[in-house]
């Protein structure tokens, strides 16, 4: 058994982002933290790439994926809210800040789904951890936008804590990014929605994120309705 084929060391590279991430958050630099979420993205995304193109798919390799992922994409994301929502001013309860952390347990619940669940080989059931993870990642450089500084606000906070807890186990058929070729006609509704993303996010840049995982959801909602394909 190979443990340390390229796709695998791209895996790891993911968990070492999610720990320095994590450490980041203890420092009070959540920029950092959402720059290594970034980069970890890219890894995250590379690793399955890489072992499709160079046919070194295995066992091992999916679960490290899940594992690593867990930490970057669910405990990390739950620090960040956790974080802000604990350092916001005005008056709240102390232990809300805290219930930040079910983001983290509705990620292992999802990841631990993915797993065994063979409807999922080829499309996502539910938001993919990746997806919240970005979002999170795009909260520290949102709020510098003073229009929208009520997003800083402790129950707005947990709020999407719990939505996005719910969206990640939902019953909700979205399509994902894995590409068997790179044809046109086999991936139309993939290159508009990566058309599209760098269009919004060269005008918005990382503000824009949210704005993506939208448009993610509005192009899968078409594609179950049968409204394009």
């Amino acid at each position: 058994m190979r443990l340390f084929t390229i796709p695998n060391l791209l895996t790891l590279g993911n968990l070492l982002c999610g720990c320095f991430g994590i450490f980041f958050v203890f420092e009070g630099d959540l920029k950092m933290a959402s720059y290594l979420t970034g980069l970890a993205l890219l890894l995250d995304f590379g690793d399955g790439f890489l072992a499709r193109l160079l046919n070194s798919a295995s066992p091992i390799g999916k679960e490290l994926d899940s594992l690593a992922d867990m930490v970057t994409f669910g405990a990390l994301p739950a620090f960040v809210v956790f974080s802000l929502a604990r350092n916001a001013t005005g008056e709240f309860p102390e232990y809300l800040p805290y219930l930040a952390f079910v983001i983290a347990v509705f990620s292992a619940l999802r990841l631990a789904k993915f797993n065994i669940d063979t409807r999922q080989s080829e499309s996502f059931i539910g938001l993919p951890t990746p997806a919240n993870g970005m979002i999170v990642a795009a909260f520290p450089f949102i709020l510098d936008n003073s229009n929208l500084s009520f997003l800083a606000n402790p129950w707005v906070l947990i709020a999407y804590a719990f939505v996005i807890s719910f969206l990640l186990i939902a019953e909700i058929p979205l399509f994902a990014l894995k590409f068997k070729n790179f044809t046109w006609q086999d991936n139309r509704i993939k290159y508009i929605f990566l058309i599209l993303s760098l269009i919004i996010l060269v005008l918005l840049m990382i503000p824009a994120i949210p704005l993506i995982i939208i448009l993610y959801f509005l192009l899968s909602l078409l594609i179950h309705l049968k409204v394009i394909s």
